[in-house]
């Protein structure tokens, strides 16, 4: 499926639904399968606004989610119903991205989840989406790395359709779990998603200095999904400060940097989305030109890195017990642009696992094992360069599914 631009997104879904009638003690998606009315209104209010896409009201709907409370073995279900309801609701009219958030699990060694794990859980949600037959996916509220790229090499495992990744950041242009959004972007775009940006957490005019910031590194479209302005309270009531006009008045800036798929999410509603529509019939879209300034953009899970095209591989550090050491020396080497490790038994792959937080330097992979060298690169949370003797027959799909640079 081919996206055209600009594009406009749905508005809030949370706020609405609270708007509606719900008030938690149950998952927002047993309520909205208690009450599809509610989301039946609210997706034709957006619809009527202008909104291109739908998002399915699936966003809590993976399994650590609805066992939190306490809906065990219905992830299919529900998942395939609440679908259903928004394909239905949008009746042609409209495209239903099938929307994936958080576990807020942590892999080891913080946590106890392994990334295999992981990526099951996000497997098990993309494929009821997809078998409900939703058109496109939407990755969104990410604040950790591992998890958007658990989400998104799910999704590719049993789909080719578009998939959208929308992080949310602090004010320094990082995660709560410290990730960089500009690396985060030249990771995921490089493992072939079709869309890249922010959503939530802020109001449009202190979303735009990120956007605009991505603009640089941006090999695909960029998404804006702000807020309706920050949350305030007044007498005991929550209100969002941001009004339609306000909000959309940021079009054009965000256009300009990039944006090609428009939005707003908690506390607006479909006079936002009205709001936005007006604006975008005067606006342009502008394909994504990076600039590297003719260098390789590699990144670790926190960091983006920058490193020129005629690197040479210095010293090599074994994947052993030891590996957290090595990536200290090698840190403290002012002369090293970055680390190599070799990769020679399956075993190794513990120790990545284990001590890949400790890696704060771009990473090179030496290792001539083609299925020893894909395990390590679903480990590894960040887009890494290869050393070694395999074909490019064997190296191409890596670079594809992974980001690999060859």
């Amino acid at each position: 499926m081919e996206l055209h631009f600009p594009i406009l997104l749905d508005g809030a879904t949370g706020t609405e639904l609270q708007k509606r009638g719900y008030r938690g003690g149950i998952s927002a998606e047993q309520w909205v399968l208690e009450h599809p009315d509610a989301i039946t209104d609210l997706h034709n209010n957006y619809i009527e606004a202008g909104s291109d896409v739908l998002y399915a009201p699936t966003f809590g709907a993976n399994r650590v989610k609805l066992e939190e409370y306490g809906v065990f073995n219905q992830v299919p279900e529900y998942n395939r119903r609440l679908a259903k309801i928004a394909l239905d609701n949008a009746e042609g009219r409209a495209l239903v991205a099938g929307d994936i958030s958080q576990t807020s699990k942590f892999l080891k060694p913080i946590g106890n989840t392994t990334f295999r794990e992981m990526l099951e859980i996000y497997r098990e949600q993309a494929e009821a989406l997809e078998e409900a037959g939703v058109d496109l996916y939407a990755v969104e509220t990410m604040t950790n790395l591992a998890e958007a790229r658990a989400a998104v090499l799910a999704i590719r495992q049993i789909s080719d359709k578009p998939i959208m990744v929308c992080f949310t950041c602090e004010a320094n242009g990082r995660t709560m779990m410290g990730n960089d959004i500009a690396a985060a972007l030249v990771i995921l775009q490089n493992m072939g998603i079709d869309a890249f940006g922010l959503n939530c957490s802020t109001g449009p005019d202190q979303m735009l200095p990120h956007i605009q910031r991505l603009q640089k590194y941006a090999e695909v479209p960029l998404i804006a999904k702000p807020n309706a302005g920050m949350p305030k309270t007044k007498n005991g009531e929550t209100y969002y400060d941001c009004g339609p006009e306000e909000l959309a008045s940021y079009v054009k800036d965000l256009a300009a940097a990039g944006v090609g798929i428009f939005g707003s999410c908690c506390g607006s509603t479909e006079e936002h989305i009205r709001a936005i529509h007006r604006e975008l019939q005067n606006v342009e879209f502008l394909p994504p030109h990076p600039d590297f300034q003719g260098k390789i953009p590699l990144a670790t899970e926190k960091n983006l890195y920058l490193l020129p095209t005629d690197l040479e591989i210095g010293k090599i550090y074994p994947c052993d017990e030891h590996l957290e050491d090595s990536c200290e020396e090698a840190e403290e080497d002012d002369e090293t642009l970055f680390m190599t490790i070799e990769l020679k038994a399956e075993e190794e792959l513990d120790h990545l696992e284990d001590f890949q937080y400790a890696i704060s330097l771009p990473l090179c992979i030496l290792c001539n094992d083609a299925s020893l060298l894909e395990q390590a690169l679903e480990i590894y949370q960040g887009r890494v360069l290869y050393a070694g003797d395999l074909p490019e027959e064997e190296l191409l799909p890596l670079a594809n599914r992974y980001g690999l640079v060859i």
